[in-house]
């Protein structure tokens, strides 16, 4: 069983930068970061490999958005920077699989909200 517990979100400025962080229990698997905005469908926003050697990105994101993982505290963290108010949404955290649907993760976390303000 995989527990996923997300920290860091916050209000933020548009151009401004936050770090999302989870931290996962149990078996460690491919982790990614998707986002769900106000009325909008759950979106892919990035994933990484369990050595962290394959990363992938969604377009919206790609250049200013950074995934990476610690194993040794088996984390994964969410680096954006130049945030754009488009970029509001709730992110929850999945492990599971490798893949951008969110049809192939088990677990999730709860979720953080990201705000940017304009």
């Amino acid at each position: 069983q995989v527990q996923l517990v997300e920290s860091g979100g916050g209000l933020v400025q548009a151009g401004g930068s936050l770090r999302l962080s989870c931290a996962a229990s149990g078996p460690r698997y491919p982790m990614a970061w998707f986002r769900q905005a106000l009325r909008k469908d759950r979106e892919f926003v990035a994933l990484i490999s369990v050595t962290g050697s394959i990363t992938d990105y969604a377009d919206s994101v790609k250049g200013r958005f950074t995934i990476s993982r610690d194993n040794a505290n088996n984390t994964v963290y969410l680096q954006m920077n130049s945030l754009k108010p488009e970029d509001t949404a709730v992110y929850y955290c999945a492990s599971g699989s490798q893949s951008q649907s969110a049809q192939e993760y088990v677990y999730w976390g709860q979720g953080t909200q990201v705000t940017c303000s304009s």
